[in-house]
Parts: structure tokens; sequence; C-alpha cells
């Protein structure tokens, strides 16, 4: 099995979310994409300071799809600089793991 990653990114609303995990559902480069209630993000953007709610998506695929995600969402974002963090799944269940590289061909 391939390494199994989660990647974060962050969207203006729900309706963005959703879009962006039917697209990667559609184009099977993910198995599961979680939307959360609501995140306060505090950053710099071109020299000010923002303040922004926003979703937060954990998208939940494996190591050798992370270029195939990175390009949707860069190709389907709303931001001109999205959020694509990705970050190893230290341990994980053996039968999500089958149910993950079963859902990511």
């Amino acid at each position: 099995m391939d390494a199994a990653i989660i990647i974060f990114c962050s969207v203006p609303d729900t309706d963005s979310g959703r879009r962006l995990a039917d697209i990667l559902l559609a184009e099977k480069a993910v198995a599961c994409v979680s939307i959360s209630a609501g995140v306060e993000s505090h950053y710099v953007w071109r020299g000010k300071r923002e303040v922004a709610s926003e979703r937060l998506l954990l998208i939940k695929t494996l190591a050798d799809k992370y270029v195939a995600v990175e390009k949707l969402i860069l190709q389907n974002h709303p931001y001109e600089c999205p959020e694509i963090i990705a970050v190893s799944a230290e341990k994980i269940s053996p039968s999500y793991s089958a149910w993950l590289c079963e859902n990511c061909p």
C-alpha cells in the first residue's frame, strides 16, 4: 500500500469546499473530503494582517495522488494562493487503509 496522507486546504465557504470535494472525488484523486464547521484564520497577505472566517478541508488520499490533487485544487480554488499542506498519516487502521486504497485507484 502507498502511504496515506491528509491534505489541509482552507476555503472561504462551504459551497467552495463542496465544489472542490465533488471535483476531487469525481477524478478519483481522493477517498474522502471532510469539511469543517468553520475556522477563524489569522494571516498576513501582501503585507497586511488579515482575519477570515473559513472552512478547513481534510482531504484523505494516498501519497502518489498528491500531484494530481494539488493540480486540481490550484485549477479550481477561488484563492490566488490556496493553502495546500500534506502530512503523512503515521498510523492508520487496517480497515480504513483498505477502504482508502480501494477508493483511490
